[in-house]
Protein backbone atom coordinates (compact mmCIF):
# COMPACT_ATOMS: atom_id res chain seq x y z
CA UNK A 1 0.00 0.00 0.00
CA UNK A 2 1.23 3.65 -0.96
CA UNK A 3 2.53 5.40 2.23
CA UNK A 4 1.12 8.66 1.42
CA UNK A 5 -2.12 7.30 2.44
CA UNK A 6 -0.31 7.57 6.02
CA UNK A 7 -0.49 11.84 5.40
CA UNK A 8 -4.16 12.22 4.40
CA UNK A 9 -5.67 14.17 7.07
CA UNK A 10 -9.11 12.91 9.19
CA UNK A 11 -11.02 15.57 10.85
CA UNK A 12 -13.74 13.48 13.46
CA UNK A 13 -17.31 14.85 13.04
CA UNK A 14 -20.19 14.03 15.37
CA UNK A 15 -20.74 10.39 15.23
CA UNK A 16 -17.91 8.82 13.46
CA UNK A 17 -18.67 10.40 10.01
CA UNK A 18 -15.42 12.14 9.08
CA UNK A 19 -14.09 14.87 6.36
CA UNK A 20 -11.06 13.82 4.63
CA UNK A 21 -8.79 16.60 3.39
CA UNK A 22 -5.54 15.49 1.26
CA UNK A 23 -2.41 17.43 1.40
CA UNK A 24 -1.56 17.11 -2.49
CA UNK A 25 -4.08 17.42 -5.20
CA UNK A 26 -4.46 13.52 -5.20
CA UNK A 27 -8.40 12.66 -5.11
CA UNK A 28 -10.12 10.97 -2.10
CA UNK A 29 -11.52 8.90 -4.35
CA UNK A 30 -9.11 7.81 -6.67
CA UNK A 31 -7.39 5.63 -4.05
CA UNK A 32 -8.41 2.06 -4.33
CA UNK A 33 -10.46 1.17 -1.56
CA UNK A 34 -9.92 -2.29 -2.02
CA UNK A 35 -6.30 -2.49 -1.07
CA UNK A 36 -4.64 -4.24 1.73
CA UNK A 37 -2.77 -2.34 4.46
CA UNK A 38 0.03 -3.78 5.63
CA UNK A 39 0.05 -4.00 8.85
CA UNK A 40 2.48 -4.72 11.72
CA UNK A 41 1.37 -6.46 15.03
CA UNK A 42 3.15 -5.43 18.19
CA UNK A 43 2.18 -7.64 21.11
CA UNK A 44 1.39 -11.23 20.15
CA UNK A 45 0.50 -13.33 23.08
CA UNK A 46 -2.61 -12.84 25.51
CA UNK A 47 -4.78 -10.11 23.55
CA UNK A 48 -2.44 -10.37 20.91
CA UNK A 49 -3.90 -13.52 19.53
CA UNK A 50 -7.33 -12.09 19.14
CA UNK A 51 -5.73 -9.89 16.52
CA UNK A 52 -3.68 -13.16 14.73
CA UNK A 53 -7.12 -14.09 14.03
CA UNK A 54 -9.03 -10.44 13.19
CA UNK A 55 -6.48 -9.27 10.78
CA UNK A 56 -6.42 -12.03 8.23
CA UNK A 57 -10.78 -11.79 8.98
CA UNK A 58 -10.90 -8.19 7.49
CA UNK A 59 -8.46 -8.76 4.82
CA UNK A 60 -5.40 -7.52 5.62
CA UNK A 61 -2.10 -8.20 5.39
CA UNK A 62 -0.06 -9.38 8.56
CA UNK A 63 3.66 -8.17 7.50
CA UNK A 64 5.40 -8.69 11.08
CA UNK A 65 5.13 -10.14 14.87
CA UNK A 66 6.77 -8.04 17.56
CA UNK A 67 7.38 -9.57 21.08
CA UNK A 68 10.20 -9.22 23.56
CA UNK A 69 9.27 -12.67 24.19
CA UNK A 70 10.52 -15.17 21.33
CA UNK A 71 8.43 -18.07 22.17
CA UNK A 72 5.30 -16.00 21.79
CA UNK A 73 6.04 -15.57 18.17
CA UNK A 74 7.19 -19.48 17.04
CA UNK A 75 3.65 -20.73 15.79
CA UNK A 76 2.04 -17.61 14.80
CA UNK A 77 5.85 -17.57 12.55
CA UNK A 78 4.49 -20.59 11.25
CA UNK A 79 1.23 -19.56 10.39
CA UNK A 80 2.30 -16.37 8.92
CA UNK A 81 5.54 -17.37 7.00
CA UNK A 82 6.03 -14.52 5.00
CA UNK A 83 5.45 -11.77 7.90
CA UNK A 84 9.33 -10.56 9.59
CA UNK A 85 9.79 -11.26 12.94
CA UNK A 86 11.19 -8.82 16.00
CA UNK A 87 11.68 -8.97 19.26
CA UNK A 88 12.68 -4.87 19.47
CA UNK A 89 9.67 -2.64 17.80
CA UNK A 90 12.39 0.33 16.81
CA UNK A 91 14.06 -2.02 14.96
CA UNK A 92 11.18 -3.27 13.26
CA UNK A 93 10.44 0.15 12.41
CA UNK A 94 13.81 1.31 11.47
CA UNK A 95 13.80 -2.06 8.96
CA UNK A 96 10.41 -1.71 7.70
CA UNK A 97 9.22 1.61 7.70
CA UNK A 98 8.20 1.86 4.07
CA UNK A 99 6.68 -1.21 4.57
CA UNK A 100 3.97 -1.02 7.03
CA UNK A 101 1.03 1.07 6.88
CA UNK A 102 -0.59 0.76 10.24
CA UNK A 103 -0.15 -0.56 13.79
CA UNK A 104 -1.89 -2.99 16.31
CA UNK A 105 -0.57 -2.58 19.57
CA UNK A 106 -1.63 -5.05 21.98
CA UNK A 107 1.29 -5.21 24.86
CA UNK A 108 0.80 -4.45 28.50
CA UNK A 109 -0.36 -1.76 29.43
CA UNK A 110 3.01 0.35 30.52
CA UNK A 111 4.49 0.35 27.00
CA UNK A 112 1.19 1.34 24.92
CA UNK A 113 2.35 4.93 24.44
CA UNK A 114 5.98 4.77 23.87
CA UNK A 115 5.29 1.93 21.15
CA UNK A 116 1.53 3.95 19.46
CA UNK A 117 3.99 7.60 19.70
CA UNK A 118 6.75 5.75 18.21
CA UNK A 119 4.16 4.39 15.09
CA UNK A 120 3.11 7.40 15.07
CA UNK A 121 5.69 9.59 14.73
CA UNK A 122 6.86 7.34 11.23
CA UNK A 123 3.00 8.42 9.95
CA UNK A 124 1.69 4.88 11.29
CA UNK A 125 -2.43 4.74 11.47
CA UNK A 126 -2.47 2.96 15.23
CA UNK A 127 -5.19 0.11 16.82
CA UNK A 128 -4.44 0.08 20.11
CA UNK A 129 -5.87 -2.10 22.73
CA UNK A 130 -7.64 -0.78 26.01
CA UNK A 131 -6.34 1.46 27.52
CA UNK A 132 -4.46 3.58 24.99
CA UNK A 133 -2.90 4.81 28.12
CA UNK A 134 -0.73 4.07 31.78
CA UNK A 135 -0.72 7.60 32.91
CA UNK A 136 -3.80 10.84 32.01
CA UNK A 137 -0.26 12.64 30.32
CA UNK A 138 0.16 9.74 28.43
CA UNK A 139 -3.47 9.75 26.89
CA UNK A 140 -3.08 13.62 26.70
CA UNK A 141 0.38 13.33 24.52
CA UNK A 142 -0.98 9.82 22.73
CA UNK A 143 -4.76 12.15 21.68
CA UNK A 144 -2.53 15.51 20.85
CA UNK A 145 -0.28 14.14 18.66
CA UNK A 146 -2.36 12.05 16.74
CA UNK A 147 -3.65 15.16 15.61
CA UNK A 148 -0.73 16.52 14.42
CA UNK A 149 0.29 13.55 12.76
CA UNK A 150 -3.13 13.20 11.21
CA UNK A 151 -3.04 9.52 10.83
CA UNK A 152 -6.42 6.98 12.07
CA UNK A 153 -6.51 6.01 15.41
CA UNK A 154 -8.95 3.61 17.47
CA UNK A 155 -9.14 2.11 20.90
CA UNK A 156 -9.80 -1.33 21.09
CA UNK A 157 -13.29 -1.17 22.87
CA UNK A 158 -15.41 -3.17 20.45
CA UNK A 159 -18.76 -2.89 22.36
CA UNK A 160 -19.07 0.97 20.91
CA UNK A 161 -19.18 -0.97 17.31
CA UNK A 162 -22.20 -2.52 17.72
CA UNK A 163 -25.76 -1.73 16.25
CA UNK A 164 -27.12 -1.48 20.59
CA UNK A 165 -24.31 0.76 21.58
CA UNK A 166 -25.29 3.01 18.78
CA UNK A 167 -28.69 2.87 18.50
CA UNK A 168 -29.22 3.31 22.40
CA UNK A 169 -26.74 6.47 21.97
CA UNK A 170 -28.90 7.94 19.72
CA UNK A 171 -32.16 7.39 21.50
CA UNK A 172 -30.63 8.98 24.62
CA UNK A 173 -29.29 11.89 23.09
CA UNK A 174 -32.98 12.15 21.31
CA UNK A 175 -33.90 12.97 24.79
CA UNK A 176 -35.71 9.55 25.13
CA UNK A 177 -35.22 8.96 28.75
CA UNK A 178 -34.93 12.76 29.52
CA UNK A 179 -32.55 15.02 31.33
CA UNK A 180 -29.69 12.71 33.33
CA UNK A 181 -27.78 13.92 36.01
CA UNK A 182 -26.50 10.81 37.27
CA UNK A 183 -24.74 7.33 35.63
CA UNK A 184 -23.41 4.11 37.92
CA UNK A 185 -21.20 1.82 36.77
CA UNK A 186 -20.28 -1.32 38.39
CA UNK A 187 -17.71 -3.64 37.84
CA UNK A 188 -17.78 -6.98 40.39
CA UNK A 189 -14.07 -7.15 40.82
CA UNK A 190 -11.34 -6.00 43.26
CA UNK A 191 -7.75 -5.42 43.19
CA UNK A 192 -5.31 -7.45 44.85
CA UNK A 193 -4.80 -4.69 48.01
CA UNK A 194 -1.14 -4.48 49.01
CA UNK A 195 1.02 -7.09 48.01
CA UNK A 196 4.92 -7.36 48.66
CA UNK A 197 7.04 -7.47 45.49
CA UNK A 198 8.36 -11.28 45.23
CA UNK A 199 11.75 -11.99 46.55
CA UNK A 200 13.31 -14.89 44.70
CA UNK A 201 15.32 -13.69 41.52
CA UNK A 202 15.38 -17.00 38.93
CA UNK A 203 17.19 -16.49 35.57
CA UNK A 204 15.35 -14.59 33.23
CA UNK A 205 14.26 -16.88 30.35
CA UNK A 206 16.79 -17.11 27.03
CA UNK A 207 13.63 -16.41 25.21
CA UNK A 208 12.52 -12.67 26.92
CA UNK A 209 14.50 -9.13 26.69
CA UNK A 210 13.36 -8.39 30.17
CA UNK A 211 14.92 -4.99 29.57
CA UNK A 212 12.68 -4.67 26.65
CA UNK A 213 9.83 -5.94 28.58
CA UNK A 214 10.14 -3.43 31.16
CA UNK A 215 10.32 -0.12 28.63
CA UNK A 216 9.36 2.49 30.40
CA UNK A 217 8.81 1.38 34.31
CA UNK A 218 11.34 1.74 36.67
CA UNK A 219 13.70 -1.51 36.47
CA UNK A 220 13.29 -4.41 39.40
CA UNK A 221 14.58 -8.21 38.88
CA UNK A 222 12.85 -10.53 36.67
CA UNK A 223 10.11 -12.45 38.12
CA UNK A 224 7.47 -14.81 36.03
CA UNK A 225 4.70 -13.38 38.52
CA UNK A 226 4.96 -10.01 36.56
CA UNK A 227 3.99 -11.58 33.51
CA UNK A 228 0.75 -12.62 32.15
CA UNK A 229 -0.21 -15.97 33.58
CA UNK A 230 -0.78 -17.71 29.94
CA UNK A 231 2.99 -16.01 29.22
CA UNK A 232 5.26 -18.99 28.97
CA UNK A 233 7.45 -19.74 31.86
CA UNK A 234 5.36 -17.70 33.68
CA UNK A 235 5.10 -20.56 36.76
CA UNK A 236 1.30 -20.85 36.84
CA UNK A 237 0.55 -22.20 40.18
CA UNK A 238 3.75 -22.77 41.53
CA UNK A 239 3.27 -19.26 42.44
CA UNK A 240 1.10 -16.93 44.39
CA UNK A 241 -1.95 -15.80 41.84
CA UNK A 242 -1.91 -12.91 43.70
CA UNK A 243 1.65 -11.99 41.58
CA UNK A 244 0.26 -13.22 38.53
CA UNK A 245 -0.47 -10.97 35.65
CA UNK A 246 1.33 -7.61 35.08
CA UNK A 247 -2.16 -5.71 35.18
CA UNK A 248 -2.00 -6.24 39.07
CA UNK A 249 1.20 -4.14 39.19
CA UNK A 250 0.52 -0.20 38.96
CA UNK A 251 3.95 -0.01 37.44
CA UNK A 252 2.50 -1.82 34.44
CA UNK A 253 -1.42 -1.56 35.00
CA UNK A 254 -4.35 0.44 34.82
CA UNK A 255 -6.13 -1.14 37.31
CA UNK A 256 -9.88 -1.18 36.86
CA UNK A 257 -10.64 1.73 36.00
CA UNK A 258 -8.19 1.62 32.99
CA UNK A 259 -9.06 -1.99 32.08
CA UNK A 260 -12.82 -2.25 32.84
CA UNK A 261 -13.51 1.49 32.22
CA UNK A 262 -12.05 1.82 29.05
CA UNK A 263 -15.18 -0.72 27.93
CA UNK A 264 -17.78 0.51 30.41
CA UNK A 265 -17.87 4.32 30.64
CA UNK A 266 -18.41 4.67 26.47
CA UNK A 267 -22.13 5.26 26.24
CA UNK A 268 -22.12 7.59 29.89
CA UNK A 269 -19.47 9.87 28.09
CA UNK A 270 -20.66 10.15 24.54
CA UNK A 271 -24.67 10.36 25.96
CA UNK A 272 -23.75 13.40 28.51
CA UNK A 273 -21.00 14.96 25.69
CA UNK A 274 -18.77 14.87 28.62
CA UNK A 275 -15.79 15.22 25.37
CA UNK A 276 -17.34 18.40 25.25
CA UNK A 277 -15.36 19.58 28.67
CA UNK A 278 -11.67 18.79 26.09
CA UNK A 279 -12.91 20.73 24.08
CA UNK A 280 -11.87 25.21 23.43
CA UNK A 281 -14.59 27.45 25.04
CA UNK A 282 -15.54 29.72 27.50
CA UNK A 283 -17.42 28.33 31.13
CA UNK A 284 -16.37 26.11 33.62
CA UNK A 285 -15.06 23.09 32.73
CA UNK A 286 -13.38 21.91 36.12
CA UNK A 287 -14.22 18.43 36.91
CA UNK A 288 -13.90 17.57 40.75
CA UNK A 289 -12.46 13.98 41.63
CA UNK A 290 -13.06 12.24 45.25
CA UNK A 291 -12.59 8.62 45.88
CA UNK A 292 -13.11 5.98 48.46
CA UNK A 293 -10.54 3.15 48.53
CA UNK A 294 -10.27 -0.09 51.06
CA UNK A 295 -6.43 0.66 52.03
CA UNK A 296 -3.41 2.43 50.15
CA UNK A 297 -1.43 0.34 47.53
CA UNK A 298 1.82 1.94 46.68
CA UNK A 299 2.24 -1.03 43.71
CA UNK A 300 -1.14 -2.59 43.47
CA UNK A 301 -4.61 -1.25 43.64
CA UNK A 302 -7.13 -1.83 46.26
CA UNK A 303 -9.32 -4.40 46.67
CA UNK A 304 -12.47 -1.98 46.25
CA UNK A 305 -12.65 1.43 45.00
CA UNK A 306 -15.26 4.33 45.41
CA UNK A 307 -15.11 7.34 42.76
CA UNK A 308 -17.25 10.02 42.33
CA UNK A 309 -16.87 12.51 39.41
CA UNK A 310 -18.42 15.90 39.23
CA UNK A 311 -18.82 17.80 35.82
CA UNK A 312 -20.35 20.77 35.47
CA UNK A 313 -23.15 21.82 33.31
CA UNK A 314 -22.11 21.27 29.23
CA UNK A 315 -24.50 23.45 27.10
CA UNK A 316 -27.81 22.56 27.39
CA UNK A 317 -26.89 19.45 29.85
CA UNK A 318 -27.24 20.02 33.55
CA UNK A 319 -23.98 19.44 35.86
CA UNK A 320 -23.61 15.51 36.45
CA UNK A 321 -22.23 13.14 38.85
CA UNK A 322 -20.57 9.72 37.40
CA UNK A 323 -20.32 6.96 40.33
CA UNK A 324 -17.89 4.60 39.79
CA UNK A 325 -17.65 0.87 41.91
CA UNK A 326 -15.46 -2.08 41.61
CA UNK A 327 -15.04 -4.68 43.94
CA UNK A 328 -15.25 -7.77 45.31
CA UNK A 329 -18.81 -9.72 45.02
CA UNK A 330 -18.85 -9.95 49.44
CA UNK A 331 -17.87 -6.19 49.32
CA UNK A 332 -20.34 -4.79 47.07
CA UNK A 333 -23.43 -6.75 49.05
CA UNK A 334 -21.96 -5.78 52.18
CA UNK A 335 -22.14 -2.14 51.64
CA UNK A 336 -25.68 -3.08 49.64
CA UNK A 337 -24.17 -0.93 46.20
CA UNK A 338 -26.25 -3.60 43.79
CA UNK A 339 -29.27 -3.58 45.61
CA UNK A 340 -28.82 0.16 45.71
CA UNK A 341 -28.85 0.69 42.21
CA UNK A 342 -31.99 -2.25 41.74
CA UNK A 343 -33.59 0.32 44.24
CA UNK A 344 -32.99 3.22 42.01
CA UNK A 345 -34.13 1.27 38.77
CA UNK A 346 -36.62 -0.60 39.72
CA UNK A 347 -35.53 -4.15 38.58
CA UNK A 348 -33.04 -6.68 38.79
CA UNK A 349 -29.39 -5.53 37.70
CA UNK A 350 -28.34 -9.26 36.09
CA UNK A 351 -27.05 -10.26 32.71
CA UNK A 352 -27.75 -13.89 31.30
CA UNK A 353 -26.50 -16.93 33.24
CA UNK A 354 -23.21 -17.43 32.10
CA UNK A 355 -22.22 -14.36 30.84
CA UNK A 356 -19.11 -13.25 32.29
CA UNK A 357 -19.26 -10.44 35.57
CA UNK A 358 -23.21 -10.83 35.43
CA UNK A 359 -23.31 -7.56 38.00
CA UNK A 360 -21.23 -5.30 36.23
CA UNK A 361 -22.79 -2.86 34.39
CA UNK A 362 -23.22 1.05 33.54
CA UNK A 363 -26.89 2.65 34.46
CA UNK A 364 -28.00 6.25 33.29
CA UNK A 365 -30.22 7.45 35.68
CA UNK A 366 -32.44 9.93 33.39
CA UNK A 367 -35.93 11.73 34.52
CA UNK A 368 -38.15 9.80 32.09
CA UNK A 369 -36.28 6.58 32.38
CA UNK A 370 -32.83 4.72 32.53
CA UNK A 371 -30.63 3.13 30.08
CA UNK A 372 -28.50 0.16 31.14
CA UNK A 373 -25.42 -1.37 29.23
CA UNK A 374 -23.49 -4.24 30.05
CA UNK A 375 -19.80 -3.90 31.03
CA UNK A 376 -18.67 -4.28 27.26
CA UNK A 377 -21.01 -1.72 26.44
CA UNK A 378 -21.88 -4.20 23.53
CA UNK A 379 -25.38 -5.02 24.64
CA UNK A 380 -27.73 -1.70 25.80
CA UNK A 381 -30.92 -0.90 26.75
CA UNK A 382 -33.81 1.96 27.51
CA UNK A 383 -35.87 0.53 31.00
CA UNK A 384 -38.52 0.10 31.52
CA UNK A 385 -38.42 -1.90 28.70
CA UNK A 386 -41.86 -2.03 27.86
CA UNK A 387 -42.12 2.20 27.33
CA UNK A 388 -39.29 1.79 24.58
CA UNK A 389 -40.75 -0.58 22.21
CA UNK A 390 -38.95 0.79 19.17
CA UNK A 391 -35.11 0.82 21.19
CA UNK A 392 -33.86 -2.10 19.39
CA UNK A 393 -32.77 -1.98 15.63
CA UNK A 394 -29.66 -0.52 13.71
CA UNK A 395 -28.62 2.85 14.06
CA UNK A 396 -30.59 5.61 12.09
CA UNK A 397 -27.90 8.54 12.45
CA UNK A 398 -24.46 6.86 13.43
CA UNK A 399 -23.13 4.78 10.81
CA UNK A 400 -23.13 1.10 11.02
CA UNK A 401 -20.07 -0.63 11.66
CA UNK A 402 -20.32 -4.68 12.65
CA UNK A 403 -16.53 -4.76 13.37
CA UNK A 404 -14.37 -2.66 15.67
CA UNK A 405 -11.13 -3.36 13.48
CA UNK A 406 -12.93 -3.30 10.13
CA UNK A 407 -14.17 -0.19 10.59
CA UNK A 408 -10.71 1.32 11.37
CA UNK A 409 -8.93 -0.33 8.87
CA UNK A 410 -11.49 1.43 6.32
CA UNK A 411 -10.74 4.74 7.96
CA UNK A 412 -7.38 4.40 7.03
CA UNK A 413 -8.04 3.94 3.50
CA UNK A 414 -9.92 6.70 3.42
CA UNK A 415 -13.20 6.50 5.24
CA UNK A 416 -14.78 7.91 7.97
CA UNK A 417 -13.05 8.57 11.36
CA UNK A 418 -13.45 5.70 13.96
CA UNK A 419 -15.77 6.04 17.15
CA UNK A 420 -13.34 5.36 19.66
CA UNK A 421 -10.43 7.48 17.42
CA UNK A 422 -8.17 9.22 20.46
CA UNK A 423 -9.30 12.28 19.98
CA UNK A 424 -12.52 10.24 21.76
CA UNK A 425 -10.82 7.89 23.53
CA UNK A 426 -8.19 9.74 24.97
CA UNK A 427 -10.79 11.92 27.12
CA UNK A 428 -12.37 8.86 28.35
CA UNK A 429 -8.28 7.72 29.41
CA UNK A 430 -7.70 11.12 31.20
CA UNK A 431 -11.34 10.68 32.88
CA UNK A 432 -11.11 7.36 34.13
CA UNK A 433 -7.58 7.37 35.49
CA UNK A 434 -7.99 10.39 37.28
CA UNK A 435 -9.70 7.99 40.03
CA UNK A 436 -6.12 5.72 40.10
CA UNK A 437 -4.43 9.65 40.74
CA UNK A 438 -7.22 9.83 43.50
CA UNK A 439 -6.26 6.55 45.51
CA UNK A 440 -2.31 7.43 44.98
CA UNK A 441 -3.55 10.82 46.86
CA UNK A 442 -6.25 9.61 49.03
CA UNK A 443 -7.92 13.27 48.75
CA UNK A 444 -10.62 14.87 46.53
CA UNK A 445 -8.97 17.54 44.05
CA UNK A 446 -9.94 19.36 40.95
CA UNK A 447 -8.64 18.31 37.34
CA UNK A 448 -9.00 20.98 34.74
CA UNK A 449 -9.40 18.87 30.95
CA UNK A 450 -8.00 21.72 29.15
CA UNK A 451 -4.58 22.86 30.45
CA UNK A 452 -4.29 18.90 31.59
CA UNK A 453 -3.45 19.72 35.62
CA UNK A 454 -4.89 19.95 38.82
CA UNK A 455 -4.35 23.48 40.01
CA UNK A 456 -2.53 23.94 43.48
CA UNK A 457 -1.74 20.22 44.17
CA UNK A 458 1.69 19.20 43.53
CA UNK A 459 1.53 15.70 44.07
CA UNK A 460 -1.07 15.16 42.32
CA UNK A 461 0.42 17.08 39.05
CA UNK A 462 3.10 14.71 39.26
CA UNK A 463 0.55 11.48 39.65
CA UNK A 464 -0.73 12.97 36.53
CA UNK A 465 2.63 11.95 34.53
CA UNK A 466 4.90 9.74 36.66
CA UNK A 467 8.27 9.67 34.83
CA UNK A 468 10.20 6.87 32.75
CA UNK A 469 13.30 5.80 33.28
CA UNK A 470 16.76 6.87 31.99
CA UNK A 471 16.70 5.95 27.86
CA UNK A 472 12.65 6.22 27.35
CA UNK A 473 10.66 9.37 26.38
CA UNK A 474 7.73 10.12 24.73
Amino acid sequence: MNNSISRRRFLAAGGGAGLLILRDSVSAWSYQANEKLNIALVGVGSRGKHFLRAIPQIGENLVALCDVNQRQTEKPSKDFASARQYRDFRKMFDEMDRQIDAVVVATPVHTHAVIGMAAMTRGKHVYMEKPISHSVGEARAMRDFARRQKVVTQMGNQGMATDSFRRTLELIQEGAIGEVREAHVLFESGGTGPVERPVERPAVPDTLDWNLWLGPAAARPYHPGYLNPDFPGAGGAAYDPALLGWNRWSDFGAGALGGAGAHSINLAFKALDLGSLWADGAGNRTIRVATEISERCPDNFPRCQIVRFDVPARGSLPAAQIHWCNAWDSEIKRRGILERLQKVSGQPLKWETGSWSPHSFLLLVGSKGWALANFHNSVCKLLPEKDFPNAAGPPQILPHSGSHEREWAAACKGGPMPMSNFDHSGPVMEFLLLGNVAAQVDRPFEFDPLGCTVPHDDEANRALCPPYRDGWSL
